[in-house]
């Protein structure tokens, strides 16, 4: 049961309190580490392995230097020594480049292999997380900004597991290797070259302030939109029944017009930062030229010197231009880190007795005691209720929509606790029972039956063990044997997604069967016949009369049939019982009741 209110919204500041991660948050860092503690062996390894992979890689151009210097440009040597010299080098550089693409190759699949057992690890905590929250959580958090959670914020921090950190640490190694290579070979060079860093930092710096900012925005209209799409689309028939296609679409528009504008922002944020990077390049690469070309005039520096000093510098802003980028991936990705740990920091649960009781026995009596609820702190929908039902007896519950029946039974579910007052079952506070064992004394069927992908036997069993023999007889009680014995593959046949799909007669019937196979103590039926045909009623009719047998029962409907069965009746309106009494009782009074019937009994013979 879910508590009723709107399911299309129109404002979406909601979503306003989501947060970009900091780069320098370490308790955010810390947390992202104690996930990959279990993999620590196959990270220890890429580590080792970006060791290797850098020095493969700088070693090249030195390589390329001593072919220039000493065998192509060395007149002093002979022929045959230059060109078995070259040789060797090119021998030399090939295996190079060999081991350094087997150390990428081997580091891609540890990263892959890691940062997938970490995804799958988060995918599975949060999602057993999010069933043991209470519908108050989900009352106030649309689907999905929750999908978006398992689905997006996941792959995004799959990205930083699988190439980023280790990218990151290959061109923080390889940048501080270059730094060194070049003071070693010309400090005066190496120092011209230091004197552009705090430009680049400041410049990496900038573009950081403004890329967060960025995807802030980006990640929050994205959950925007996310939401709308579950929400609409699950509401379609809605959406087509009232015309109300153009106002979607016009909604749609609007959120994605904007998602839109930010994506730009987000883009010339780019658009600025790579081309100073580039421009920086050409200009220190200029300046090399210029001073490393009069060096060579002046006898100072071999050309191999200033070719490998060139390809050092190219593979020096190499890894600014990747650190740049990967840095807005990880920006977004400890954004969504943030937003992960946060859903699974959240404790929206009902806070369970120390000792849970779970009774070996009990009649089934329920008592509301001065109870008082509401969805939202400020609208009390129950106030002061008190109701007492004997065990063994049903109770019908009668009343306009939003007059508070459906809250009961979400009370009695334990969806909720209320804010004042007490509920007992056999004279047990809720509070102080197991709620597994309490939602298996209590069998709810709805209006709207859920169906699970799978056989017919898995949809009525769900975790319960029977035998096939048992469910048969089950299914006779639930009016459903007849049906089932019709089909090709008996209680094997797949329902649901991907299956044969019932009919809303038959998914009733269904429902009251994995009811009688849990085998509750109280029985409650929530608009169960409301949107059935006559001839499955009829059905359901006589499944009601099996499954009442021995329990008690309360029965929320406007079919006049079923709540004729009840041995009371309540009536209801704005959370308060204005009548109760017999059917008899109250068919005489003018009354509430009364109204009703003439109501029910009208829409009964329009739907015949």
């Amino acid at each position: 049961m879910f508590a009723r209110g709107s399911t299309l919204r129109d404002n979406y500041g909601y979503f306003e309190e989501d947060q970009l991660g900091k780069f320098g948050d370490l308790s955010l860092w810390r947390r992202i580490v104690f996930l990959g503690r279990p993999y620590w062996l196959g990270a220890l390894l890429a580590v080792l392995l970006s060791f290797v992979v850098v020095a493969c890689g700088l070693s090249l151009p030195y390589l390329i230097r001593l072919a220039v210097d000493d065998f192509i440009l060395n007149t002093g040597a002979g022929a045959e020594v230059r060109l078995a010299g070259l040789k060797h080098l090119a021998l030399l550089f090939c295996a190079l480049m060999a081991f350094e693409f087997f150390g990428n190759f081997v580091q891609v699949l540890i990263l892959e292999w890691t940062g997938q057992r970490i995804m799958h690890r988060m995918r599975q905590m949060m999602f057993v997380h999010l069933l043991h929250l209470d519908l108050k959580f989900f009352h106030r958090n649309p689907v999905g900004r929750l999908v978006t959670r398992l689905t997006n914020d996941i792959q995004n921090m799959h990205e930083m597991f699988t190439s980023v950190i280790v990218t990151l640490f290959n061109d923080g190694v390889k940048i501080l290797g270059i730094l060194g290579i070049l003071f070693w070979m010309n400090w005066r060079l190496a120092l011209g070259l230091c004197l552009l860093l705090p430009l680049m930092v400041g410049n990496t710096l900038w573009f950081s302030r403004l890329a967060r900012d960025a995807f802030r925005q980006i990640r929050t209209h994205l959950a925007k939109i996310n939401s709308f799409l579950q929400e609409s689309l699950s509401g379609v028939a809605l959406i087509q029944l009232f015309l109300r296609e153009r106002s979607s679409q016009a909604e749609f528009s609007r959120l994605n017009q904007s998602f839109f504008e930010k994506a730009l922002y987000q883009i010339k944020v780019f658009a600025v930062f790579m081309p100073l990077i580039e421009l920086m390049n050409a200009i220190t690469i200029g300046a090399i030229l210029w001073y490393g070309g009069s060096q060579i005039m002046a006898g100072e520096m071999s050309i191999g010197m200033l070719v490998a000093f060139l390809s050092y510098m190219r593979l020096f802003f190499q890894p600014m231009r990747e650190l740049s980028q990967k840095y807005s991936i990880v920006q977004s990705a400890l954004a969504s880190a943030e937003r992960i740990f946060q859903l699974l920091d959240t404790r929206e649960t009902l806070p369970l007795a120390s000792s849970p009781l779970r009774p070996a026995s009990g009649k089934g009596e329920i008592e509301f005691s001065k109870v008082s609820f509401g969805y939202e702190p400020e609208h009390l929908v129950l106030n002061n209720f008190s109701l007492k039902i004997p065990a063994g007896r049903t109770l019908a519950i009668v009343g306009a929509t939003g007059s508070g029946k459906t809250t009961i039974i979400n009370l009695l579910e334990r969806f909720y606790d209320p804010e004042a007052g007490q509920i007992f079952l056999d004279g047990i506070d809720l509070r102080n029972l197991d709620p597994d064992w309490l939602r298996r004394q209590v069998g709810l069927v709805m209006q709207d039956v859920f169906l699970l992908p799978g056989s017919i036997r898995d949809n009525v069993l769900l975790d319960v063990e029977k035998t096939d023999a048992a469910l048969w007889e089950i299914l006779e009680k639930a009016q459903l044997a007849r049906f089932v014995r019709q089909l090709p593959e008996g209680l094997a046949t797949r329902v649901g997604e991907g299956g044969m799909d019932l009919s809303a007669g038959q998914r009733q019937l269904l429902a009251f069967a994995r009811v009688l196979a849990r085998e509750p103590r109280i029985l409650v039926l929530d608009e169960a016949t409301a949107s059935v045909d006559p001839e499955s009623e009829l059905l359901i009719e006589q499944a009601i009369g099996a499954t009442f047998a021995g329990r008690t029962n309360i029965v929320i409907a406007h079919r006049l049939s079923t709540i004729r069965r009840a041995d009371h009746i309540l009536v209801m309106a704005g959370g308060r019982i204005i009548e109760q009494g017999s059917h008899a009782e109250l068919a005489v009074a003018d009354g509430a009741y009364r109204r009703l019937l003439t109501i029910f009994s009208a829409g009964s013979r329009a739907g015949s």
